[in-house]
């Protein structure tokens, strides 16, 4: 990336609907009503043939208090001071505001590259706004319609100087500093030589979604990984909306984490918004690699925390269960232990799952959990070879043959895996229709304890082999067209 451009503005002038188009996507929350961005949201934004990193900002509102949108103002503050650029956007259409002088202001001052943008400025309605823009002090300003794509020739324009400018300074630092950088990032995997997880690069970092419910911690516990305020946080629950991702060097490995809105009841959710939000942590959940499911140590394994652990499980994820604000709890030791047995009965599809109890707020258990979360991913990635796999299924039908159900006995022929990520298997055998749910998980159970595979997802398919006898199935009567090769044409 060349340089990187932060939109900011006030609720509702158009950010994300821009954000939007600048990266192809609609990766960031759109809707009708104002405030609906709240956090920082980062993509790669192309313009013709520019690259540079796009970040969009809650909408500046004139509070300064500790109130929510006090913490959103400061938020957006602090992606000015990141920013190499402020793309500053006015509604063309309601023209300039006092609130709009005000954030002008500001932008003079704290930014060295401050470009103005009057959106929704299709049509002659937002003639009068264009021509107001001039008074805030910033220049000519672009006439925009995020929505429509008109304005972006403009805007390419204005950037293209600005990019040339941040391509000569990393040319110069290019020449003062060589460094022979070896990125094999290709070579084949050998199971021997190394475990997944080391072999997680800066290139394919990985991809971690934090879940729960809301006012679990999420976005705390995600600020506290990350070691500053890059996410909004306060008492209120659903302060987060969109699922915000973040790039970072946890404990020495690159990852990628997303920050989910927290997930009420499906009955409980009927604001538009909220359903948007609710959607967007659940495509976050098919993206990842590693799902946290935070739980509320005051309130653990609430009916809507176990939906979301068994959709993560459904998914096909690998699975961390974390319990947030355990440096409140008392009794340490006798929670712990209900915590356990409570998982165990309530959650048996990922019996095994790490387990480990953090407190977001003070950085406690953090490492443990770092260390789960790599753990949940090489067993994501396990490969077991097909003469190991065959050698326990013989051990299995030993001690436990399948059932014959109808008088009809289930042969077990072989077995074999066919995928990672989570681990897949294929058992051929006979009548695969007739194998009872019981012993496919008795399968699994085993695979889970004799090939170290705790909590992760298993999948376990039954296949016929086909039967090989192509006259099976047809009439035992001699065709006709046989009968008159046999008798002649005319048997009369």
């Amino acid at each position: 990336m060349s340089f990187s451009l932060a939109i900011v503005g006030r609720p509702n002038v158009g950010k994300s609907t821009l954000f939007n188009r600048l990266v192809g996507k609609k990766l960031a929350l759109v809707d009708d009503q104002p405030g609906v961005t709240r956090d920082l949201r980062e993509g790669e934004g192309r313009l013709a043939d520019l690259r540079f990193t796009v970040i969009d900002t809650a909408g500046l509102e004139d509070a300064t208090d500790n109130s929510l949108e006090g913490r959103m103002r400061r938020l957006t503050e602090r992606a000015v001071d990141m920013a190499d650029v402020c793309l500053f956007m006015i509604d063309a259409r309601a023209g300039v505001t006092p609130t709009d002088m005000i954030f002008a202001e500001i932008l003079r001052k704290r930014s060295a590259h401050v470009i103005l943008a009057a959106n929704k400025g299709e049509g002659s309605a937002a003639d009068a706004g264009v021509i107001e823009a001039y008074s805030l002090g910033l220049g000519e300003p672009i006439r925009l319609s995020a929505e429509h794509g008109e304005g972006l020739n403009d805007l390419y324009t204005h950037l293209m100087p600005i990019a040339d400018e941040f391509a000569k300074r990393a040319e110069d630092a290019d020449d003062e500093i060589e460094i022979d950088v070896d990125l094999d990032e290709d070579a084949e995997y050998d199971e021997d030589a190394a475990l997944p997880s080391e072999l997680i690069t800066e290139r394919r970092p990985l991809q971690i979604a934090v879940v729960g419910r809301p006012n679990a911690g999420k976005s705390t516990l995600i600020n506290k990984i990350v070691g500053e305020d890059r996410l909004l946080t306060g008492p209120e629950a659903g302060i987060t909306r969109d699922a915000i991702s973040l790039r970072t060097e946890w404990s020495g490995t690159p990852m990628r984490i997303f920050d989910t809105a927290g997930m009420r009841k499906k009955a409980k959710v009927q604001d538009k918004l909220e359903k948007l939000s609710v959607s967007d942590g659940l495509r976050a959940v098919k993206f990842a690699e590693v799902v946290v499911v935070l739980l509320d140590a005051a309130i653990p394994f609430e009916q809507q925390d176990l939906r979301i652990a068994d959709l993560a499980e459904r998914e096909g994820r690998a699975v961390v269960v974390a319990v947030n604000k355990w440096d409140v709890e008392d009794a340490k030791q006798e929670k712990l232990r209900d915590l356990k047995e409570s998982f165990a009965r309530l959650l048996p599809q990922l019996r095994g799952a790490p387990l480990i109890t953090v407190s977001a707020k003070t950085g406690r258990g953090l490492e443990r959990l770092h260390d789960a979360i790599l753990r949940a991913y090489d067993v994501w990635n396990r490969r077991v070879s097909t003469a190991h796999l065959n050698r326990w299924l013989s051990g299995m039908l030993e001690q436990h043959p399948p059932p014959a159900p109808q008088g009809k006995r289930i042969k077990l022929r072989y077995m074999t895996q066919a995928k990672t990520r989570p681990p897949g298997f294929v058992v051929m055998c006979s009548h695969p229709d007739k194998m009872p749910d019981s012993y496919s998980r008795y399968l699994v159970n085993g695979l889970r304890e004799d090939f170290d595979m705790p909590g992760t997802p298993i999948r376990l398919t039954m296949r016929g082999q086909g039967d090989k006898n192509p006259f099976k199935g047809r009439k035992k009567s001699t065709p006709s067209r046989l009968r008159k090769h046999i008798h002649g044409r005319d048997s009369r």
